[in-house]
């Protein structure tokens, strides 16, 4: 008996499904979203052959919907980037599924290499570049499904007015020649 609480429970609590949460078809918490993203990306067969490149702009595939919530699978040739901007009202996991992309917000610059994982809230500002020499591949995951994309400033990672945009980020400056 523990002796900082009178409290016992006798035999297995699994052996009383009244206890028991119902398993959920679709994910609604930040954990479960966060596993949703880890399954999809250890499911490689899945994604893999979907991936495409292409040089002129970012390419993007919706895997898949739910109640509230959307799966992306993105490419990023070297130099491809996203341009800073934030989410709207959604939050998203992103997961790096082959090579790596730096991510860089108004705390700092990290590079974010296959199966790392970034979790955001809504408003949560960034720009994320692939700066290597070899393509990468990234799933995204957005609660709600993304509706609005407000790009920042180039110069600065700050709240800006919301703004319509096209799915997933698709922002590069012009090449300085």
């Amino acid at each position: 008996m523990n002796s900082d609480s009178d409290l016992q429970i006798a035999g297995d609590i699994l052996e009383v499904p009244h206890l028991l949460q119902p398993e959920r078809e679709h994910p609604s918490t930040v954990a479960e979203f966060v596993g949703l993203a880890r399954a999809v990306a250890a499911d490689r067969a899945q994604w893999e052959p979907l991936v495409r490149y292409d040089a002129t702009t970012r390419w993007y595939h919706r895997l898949r919907t739910g109640p509230g919530y959307e799966v992306w699978l993105l490419s990023w040739v070297p130099g491809q980037g996203s341009g800073p901007h934030d989410h709207g009202r959604s939050s998203g996991v992103l997961t790096v599924l082959d090579g790596a992309l730096t991510e860089r917000t108004d705390r700092g610059t990290r590079v974010l290499s296959a199966g790392d994982q970034r979790v955001f809230a809504p408003g949560y500002a960034h720009d994320v570049v692939n700066d290597t020499l070899e393509p990468a591949v990234s799933l995204h995951v957005y609660h709600p499904g993304l509706t609005e994309m407000p790009m920042r400033p180039a110069s600065r990672l700050h709240p800006a007015a919301a703004s319509p945009a096209a799915p997933h980020c698709e922002a590069r400056p012009a090449p300085v020649r």
